[in-house]
């Protein structure tokens, strides 16, 4: 029997709990960022108006969470990540300490472990200035980046991933190996594929099925071996508690190249994990000068004036045969001859061929053009 070659140590720093739990009070929380978590923009003079009304403090926004932390109580501090977010919204809130004024808040609703979270962080510094800014924009544009960008974090099973049997090449991803004639063992008869490794995960898709793939990030895979199945060396892979904790086993031929992939693997595992990729790249500044463009091009549309404006004259298009559209509706009124003579077909010369007789009162040549032979123009 072939003995496990190696085996991934597990190492729960290395578990992605960040953007999947929210959490209370963690010591630390705002300065222990796990590899590849950035802060994408910070939000002073911030209250946590239902936990912890009455304290200061800021709002980090991460490509994973949401993190706030009291500047007044060191160990008061929320981590809100992203997939546990249901709903986010801003509203404008009258404070007991800010008069009549009102702030803007940020309305958070997060579901976690089948309990329900009700989130308010609320503006405190009193600047009026704020008050008309989109403090909070950066909140809402990075969680629709992130619910765009789940290929980078979580196992994917039968997704739209291989189009004409090609991957669908992520931004930042780069392909290292494709390896064909790779077998899916996760049913009796397995199922024929191919492997394709890049930086950021291990994609297989079938041969005779491209639908039937399964997308892998390093993140989410818990431990990696290569192990005697009834079919021969395979390689087993068991994903993280965060990825379904699935047992997934492929054989590849011969042996030698079963090896190298699964160093291969190994490698690129022990490097992504210390520098993830995660697909979210935010500027808040640059958001901030596009919505302040896009504001101030709004209000110049608003304002106009009305000698910037050319009249039309409208005479023309009321002369678009209007007696064409007279004939018309008198035919659907009923007006006309009741005479049964008028409803047979007559020949006419100049078409040329048998039509309805025409009723009293109108030519064949006014009814024939679609504007007026003789066209009004507007004089200066």
């Amino acid at each position: 029997m072939l003995k496990t070659l190696s085996k991934l140590d597990s190492d729960e720093s290395n578990v992605l709990w960040e953007d999947k739990e929210v959490k209370f009070d963690t010591p630390q929380l705002h300065t222990r960022l796990r590899n590849g978590e950035k802060i994408l923009d910070t939000i002073f003079h911030i209250e946590d108006s239902k936990g912890n009304p009455g304290d200061t403090g800021k709002l980090l926004v991460t490509n994973l969470r949401i993190i706030w932390h009291s500047l007044v109580h060191k160990k008061f501090n929320l981590s809100i990540g992203y997939a546990r977010i249901n709903n986010v919204n801003t509203r404008m809130m009258h404070l007991h300490t800010s008069g009549r004024m009102p702030s803007q808040a940020l309305y958070i609703l997060a579901l976690s472990n089948e309990t329900r979270f009700e989130f308010l962080f609320t503006d405190v510094s009193g600047e009026t200035a704020r008050r008309e800014q989109p403090i909070f924009a950066s909140v809402l544009d990075v969680h629709q980046l992130y619910q765009r960008t789940f290929l980078y974090r979580d196992l994917k099973l039968r997704g739209a991933i291989v189009q004409a049997g090609q991957l669908i090449i992520l931004p930042g991803e780069q392909v290292y190996s494709q390896v064909q004639g790779v077998w899916n063992l996760s049913s009796d008869q397995g199922n024929l594929g191919s492997f394709v490794v890049t930086n950021i995960r291990l994609v297989w898709y079938a041969d005779a099925n491209e639908s039937f793939n399964i997308s892998l990030p390093y993140l989410q895979i818990d431990n990696l071996r290569i192990r005697e199945s009834k079919y021969g060396p395979a390689l087993v892979i068991q994903t993280a508690e965060t990825g379904g904790s699935y047992v997934l086993g492929f054989r590849i031929d011969p042996v030698e190249r079963l090896n190298e992939l699964f160093k291969e693997l190994s490698s690129l595992h022990k490097v992504y994990t210390k520098q993830p990729l995660f697909g979210i790249n935010y500027d808040p500044q640059d958001a901030r000068q596009r919505m302040a463009a896009a504001a101030e091009e709004a209000a110049q549309a608003a304002q106009f004036k009305v000698e910037d404006f050319q009249e039309l004259d409208e005479r023309q298009e009321r002369e678009i045969n209007t007696k064409l559209n007279n004939y018309l509706a008198e035919g659907c009124l009923g007006i006309g001859s009741n005479d049964e003579s008028s409803e047979e077909p007559v020949y006419c010369k100049e078409l040329g061929f048998a039509m309805e007789r025409i009723r009293d009162g109108y030519k064949l040549q006014d009814l024939w053009h679609v504007l007026p032979t003789n066209m009004d123009t507007l004089e200066d």
